[in-house]
């Protein structure tokens, strides 16, 4: 008998392990979700068009708001939960992902690299598997692409997470957690607003001429170049007179 249910035991888990094995191979590791927009381009080689204005966004810029968040604010945290509902009332197992400033040997942040915009994020967690509440701490590589949405006039960035690794957790177990630490991480940071419309468009009154100049966002290019975000932003100028 005892053999009989080793051998089931290794039945079951072969068949789920199985599927993980399946889910990874043929369906990919999990991205992130879509988000409105079209990716941004480089800038022209031929260079920029007339009417175009450069943005500057530096990397010490994006960790000095990050450094903001976690000094000033609480941790941002977002539900995770392999079974897919909330945690019991009064639970000890939160259910919950949460970003932190440094752990797991890394620090969260922004890094400019290869014209490439990586961003290594520091978490810690809970979840229950199996009726276990299993905590976990670690840490994922992300890298964050670029884009923009013509409707909104809005620059946003896509966080998509490419590895995870997670501090002295059963490999079995982290069979499960990983791919759910990847899903909720892609899905519920996103989308990151990086330019709203209202600060990229202009609107500016021409006492004189008794008129408005407006200039709409025609086309957004972006580079990382020497430790920097450089947006160029190209506009489409119009006057509107007053009162109409």
């Amino acid at each position: 008998m005892s053999k009989f249910i080793t051998f089931l035991l290794g039945a079951v888990l072969g068949l789920i392990l199985g599927g993980f094995g399946v889910f990874y191979f043929f369906g990919g590791a999990p991205r992130a979700a879509q988000i409105p927009g079209t990716p941004i381009k480089p800038p022209d080689a031929n260079g920029s068009p007339a009417g175009t204005a450069s943005v500057v966004l530096n990397q010490d810029f994006f960790n000095s708001v990050l450094g903001t968040i976690f000094r000033d604010m609480n941790a941002p945290a977002f539900p995770l939960n392999i079974t897919g509902q909330p945690a019991a009332p009064n639970s000890t197992c939160e259910g919950t992902i949460a970003l932190l400033p440094e752990g797991s040997g890394v620090q969260t942040g922004v890094k400019f690299d290869n014209n490439q915009i990586l961003a290594p994020l520091a978490f810690r967690g809970s979840t229950s598997v199996f009726g276990q509440c299993i905590q976990f701490t670690g840490w994922a590589q992300a890298k964050l692409d670029l884009v923009y949405d013509e409707s909104q006039q809005t620059v946003f960035g896509q966080v998509n997470v490419e590895t995870v690794n997670l501090d002295g957790v059963n490999p079995i177990v982290s069979g499960f957690v990983t791919p759910i630490v990847q899903t909720t991480l892609n899905n519920r940071v996103n989308p990151i607003t990086i330019l709203r419309g209202q600060q990229i468009a202009l609107n500016l009154p021409i006492a004189a001429a008794g008129s408005n100049l407006k200039a709409d966002v025609r086309d957004v290019r972006a580079e990382v170049k020497d430790n920097a975000l450089n947006l160029y932003v190209t506009y489409n100028f119009s006057g509107v007179k007053n009162g109409q």
